[in-house]
Formats: structure tokens, sequence, C-alpha cells
């Protein structure tokens, strides 16, 4: 009888495959899939992080140095205003104290005028004038001069017209009368003089 090739038994197990050898994808294992996750490491904590760390104290430190010297300048601030406030009012107690004692003497002289009263009327009026130009003499040292000049021309610095008069030998705008007497130039200026002055054409 001739003889028919053997054919492999189909019904044989395969053969595993030696050790070391690629053994063959499946289907399912051949279907691609997300990549692997990195594994984290605890390694502490990276370059940037502690940059930012160091920069955020550094910006609280200068906040708090800021904060500190604006509480020391308002507790500065507060100390000089109230010193300002006692240097000003001890100020203005001197002053008045050396402008009363300025005028001593005037009242003086009123009390001694007074006590010759019954004297001739005549000495009582040099005397009473006297004691005014004493006081103008005070009020002057003080830095507030006596306005009471007539026959100048109007200047409303040191003016203030309180009638008029039509005088055609007088020329218009010049002060014919001093009706009360100005003290002071200027800023220091006590009241103006008030005055007649001629009427303008």
């Amino acid at each position: 009888m001739p003889r028919h090739p053997q054919e492999p038994d189909r019904a044989s197990p395969a053969e595993p495959a030696p050790e070391g050898a690629a053994r063959p994808q499946s289907e399912d294992s051949r279907q691609p899939g997300p990549p692997p996750r990195p594994q984290a490491t605890n390694d502490g904590p990276r370059t940037d992080d502690t940059g930012a760390a160091s920069a955020v104290d550094q910006h609280t430190a200068a906040m708090q140095e800021l904060e500190d010297r604006w509480r020391r300048a308002l507790a500065d601030l507060d100390n000089l205003r109230k010193r300002h406030a006692r240097e000003l009012e001890r100020e203005r107690t001197i002053e008045r104290s050396r402008t009363a004692a300025a005028f001593l003497p005037v009242l003086d002289n009123l009390e001694l005028a007074l006590s010759h009263s019954d004297a001739d009327s005549g000495a009582v009026v040099e005397g009473v004038r006297a004691v005014r130009d004493q006081a103008v003499g005070v009020l002057e040292q003080l830095g507030y001069p006596r306005h009471a000049e007539t026959g100048v021309a109007f200047d409303p610095a040191h003016h203030e017209v309180v009638s008029v008069v039509d005088d055609p030998d007088i020329e218009p705008g010049t002060v014919v009368q001093v009706l009360r007497p100005g003290y002071g130039d200027g800023d220091r200026q006590l009241r103006p003089a008030a005055v007649t002055v001629a009427k303008r054409e």
C-alpha cells in the first residue's frame, strides 16, 4: 500500500514556547490604550516652589516694616501736634503779657491825670493829650503806627470813606477830615482810618 504523508494531529495541544522567546500578542493586547502615568516621587519641594515661598516671606517682612514705620510716623505727628499746641498757647500768653505790660505806664498816667481833675482844666487837657501820645507810641512800638493825616490822596488800603464834601477849592479825592484814626499797615493793619473825602466831579 502506498504510504500517505503523515498529517499533523489537529487535536494535539501546542507545545509551550521556549523560555525567553517572545510570545505572540493577543488581539486584546494589541489595541492602543492610555499612556502609563508617571510615578510620583517624594523628593521634596521643587526649586520654583522654594523661590516663590521665599519671595512671599520677603514681601511680608517688607509690609511689616512699612506698617511699623507708618505707626511710628503717626505717633511722632501726634506728639508734634500736641507740642505745637502747647507752644502756641505759651507764645500767645507771653505776647498778651508783653502787650499789657507796655500799656501799664499809660494807665498810670491816666490815673495821675484824673487825680488832678480839680486843677486847671488846661493842665488836665495837656495831661490827657500826653497820655494819648504815649499810647500811640506804644502801639507803634508793637508794629501798629497811627494814620490820621489830612490833605493826602485817598488810599483804599488805609482809608474808609464815611462821607464826601463838595469843595471846589480842594482837589477831588483828597482826605479832608479824619473822623477816626487808623492803625497798622498791610497785613498788620488793625483798622483803616475813617475819613471825609472831597467829592469827585
